[in-house]
């Protein structure tokens, strides 16, 4: 019996190692396809120096959020309607969340941190900034002129006040190429990619200036993400194959929503989008006003090239013009297919050659309404072609 005793008592020991070494196999939860692994990383607690596995679990934003549409090359998805863009983008650079387990070392070090919670201050301001063109009588560009020399209107009613007004001659581009790659454009498309080749050749410029480029049949597809590489959008742009319906809204909508809109640049940009259509639209699941809307809340100025050869004014060219002046862009119809280049030309001497100002309205509401933008030059002889007008954020 003493034997048998000494026996179990030699043998218990591993038996309790075994156990404190051996992980728990945890059972595997439905949402482990949805989610990847999570992350762990080695922490030490401060009391005792040891370390062990802290599990990072994904935030409720991320778990929740949808699938983004694609952004290199493929086609987006999910296209819906969008109710309108938030006062203030959401940063990806956000403080992250403080854990309920992590004690400061010190009272300094809380007070230190309740210090730093208290720096993030969200405030609305009531400001619209308005990009604008100014030609005489000849189409020229006038670039010379002052702010004495405009007068603008918000909704009817004289601005407030104005807060800033410049001539942007040198101000960095963020630039959508749309092509238009239906089966409509097919006999004239090796020529319009490399027109649009040499327009980007010539504006973008290195370090300063960004484009992308999309192509859209049925659906809208990004060839080339925003880059300054003129190179790799060249390649983009050949990359596209003529095929399928149109589904040209779709694509303004995606492009302004999904490209110009997220771009994380720091300062003043110019968002443009250089749009080659022929003007028909039959594959959309937006329709034409809420792009324009979409645009319109972006802030983008629209420049349409029609690819429309026939000399008559085509009712997809009455819907290019809607664009264009719907954002304070322009409307081109070359005679000729060789006359692409010439437009493209001159959307790139334009983009250099224009003011902007930012203005306090008058009697501002933040009820999401649309509110008309109108500015005059008090020489009669200029003509000031800029957006329409705006929606108003919500409280």
């Amino acid at each position: 019996m003493k034997y048998r005793l000494i026996l179990v008592m030699l043998i218990a020991p591993p038996w309790g190692l075994s156990a404190q070494n051996t992980p728990p196999q945890l059972p595997t939860a439905p949402s482990a396809t949805k989610f990847p692994p999570k992350q762990t990383t080695q922490a030490t607690t401060p009391e005792t120096g040891e370390t062990g596995t802290a599990v990072q679990s994904p935030s409720p934003a991320t778990a929740n959020s949808a699938p983004s549409p694609q952004t290199s090359t493929g086609t987006p998805t999910n296209i819906t309607p969008h109710p309108g863009l938030p006062d203030e983008p959401a940063k990806s650079d956000a403080l992250p969340a403080t854990s309920a387990s992590a004690k400061p070392a010190n009272k300094a070090d809380s007070e230190d941190n309740a210090d730093d919670t208290l720096t993030v201050i969200r405030k609305r301001v009531d400001e619209v900034n308005v990009v604008f063109t100014v030609t005489d009588k000849r189409g020229h560009y006038v670039k010379d002129l002052t702010q004495s020399d405009f007068r603008v209107y918000d909704d009817s009613k004289p601005a407030e006040s104005i807060r800033s007004f410049s001539r942007e001659t040198n101000l960095p581009l963020r630039v959508g190429l749309l092509i238009d790659a239906s089966n409509s454009v097919r006999d004239r498309f090796k020529f319009e990619q490399e027109a649009a080749i040499e327009f980007l050749n010539q504006i973008i410029r290195r370090s300063s200036d960004k484009a992308f480029v999309i192509g859209f049949d049925t659906t809208p597809e990004v060839t080339q993400d925003m880059t300054d590489d003129t190179e790799a959008l060249s390649h983009g742009v050949r990359m596209l194959r003529p095929g399928g319906g149109t589904a040209m809204y779709d694509a303004i909508y995606f492009a302004c929503r999904d490209k110009l809109v997220q771009d994380k640049s720091t300062g003043a940009t110019r968002r443009a989008i250089i749009l080659l259509s022929d003007g028909e639209d039959n594959q959309s699941r937006v329709s034409r006003e809420e792009a324009v809307e979409m645009a319109q809340r972006a802030e983008v100025i629209i420049y349409a090239i029609s690819t429309n050869t026939s000399g008559l004014k085509m009712r997809g060219d009455k819907i290019l013009e809607h664009f264009a002046e719907e954002t304070g862009g322009k409307a081109f119809f070359p005679f000729k297919i060789q006359d692409v280049s010439n437009a493209f030309s001159e959307i790139s001497d334009e983009l250099r050659s224009q003011y902007d100002v930012s203005y306090k309205p008058a009697d501002f509401a933040p009820n999401g309404k649309y509110r008309k933008i109108e500015i005059l030059a008090d020489n009669k002889k200029y003509k000031v072609r800029a957006r329409k007008g705006y929606y108003a954020p919500r409280q």
